[in-house]
This record gives structure tokens, sequence and C-alpha cells, in this order.
């Protein structure tokens, strides 16, 4: 008799160690996905620096501009040019605006992402307005920089010699907490 209320113990207490860790597993898959995004260029997800290369190619690649605005933030979100060139290498700033369409202050935030996916992992920003949260008052209009390159190691690369466009697209959302 021990010895079947000992299995049957060590059964509920397996079965509560494995969902304890699933719960524990789906709370941590955002911040890990994010990670993993960020370290491996994943799904377009592209990398920060802290400074520009010092080494810059001949090569050019055209960089596209994309925006959009989710339907609850009553923002207008554009860039101010539609493209650019850009050589390897070298450090570029684009220019985007974004307006409060609305009659009260609302806050907003951007996501981001470069297409191909493939080229994440070696497109760089060095300053975005992505990186913050974003508060503007009713019909106030507001310029942000993106300063960003194009590592040189994609040279270095053979699949991504048919790359010369990459699209460089945010959306921005309202702040949850944004009354």
């Amino acid at each position: 008799m021990k010895t079947l209320q000992n299995k049957n113990k060590h059964i509920v207490l397996s079965l509560l160690a494995i969902g304890i860790g699933m719960f524990g597993l789906a709370y941590a898959s955002v911040p890990l996905y994010n990670l993993f995004c960020r370290v491996t260029g994943y799904g377009g997800a592209t990398r920060t620096a802290l400074y520009s290369p010092e080494k810059i190619l001949d090569r050019e690649i055209t960089i596209r501009f994309n925006t959009d605005v989710a339907g609850d933030l009553p923002w207008e979100f554009a860039s101010e040019q539609k493209e650019t060139k850009v050589r390897i290498g070298e450090n570029k700033l684009a220019f985007f605006y974004a307006r409060n369409l609305s009659d009260k202050a609302t806050k907003g935030t951007a996501l981001y992402n470069v297409t191909p996916n493939k080229v994440g992992i070696y497109f760089n920003k060095i300053q975005c307005f992505c990186f913050d949260e974003q508060i503007i008052e009713p019909g106030q209009k507001i310029q942000f920089p993106v300063s960003f390159f194009v590592d040189p190691e994609i040279a270095k690369d053979k699949n991504m010699d048919d790359v010369k466009t990459i699209t460089l697209s945010y959306t921005f959302f309202r702040v949850k907490d944004d009354s």
C-alpha cells in the first residue's frame, strides 16, 4: 500500500513540476524570442550599435522606408524621404515625423523590422526613436531621426550578394497605459 501511495505522490509531484515548468516557459517565451531575434537577426530584427564602422565599401544598397500606424492611435506618421542610397559601412541619417491628429495627448511606441529578413543581422541602428515611448500633444508634429548603417560583414556573406534593397519598416502602436 505504501508503494502505491509513494508512486501516486511521485506522479502528482512530477505533473505539478511539469505544469510549473510549462507556465515558466510560456511566461519567458516572449523575452527569450526577442533576445533570439536580436542576436540572430531572425525575422528582420535589427541590431543596435554605439558607433559606425571605420571601413566603408563602394557597394551601395538602397534603403526604402515604410511607415504604418495601428488603428487605435490617432497619428499621422511618415518618412521624410521614400528611400536613400547608402554605401556599406556608411553612417546614414533618415528623418521621420509623427503628428497627433486628436484633441488629447497620446503616447505611442514604434516596432520595427527590416526585409528581406535575412539582412536583419547586418542592419545596425545607432540612434532610433523606436527605443522610447513617444508622447505627442494635440496637433503637435515631431520629427524623429534614425541613424543607421549596414555592417561591412555583409560583403563576406555570399547569401547576401543578391541584396540590392532593404526595407526599414516601422509601425507605431498606442501604449497600453495611455488613457
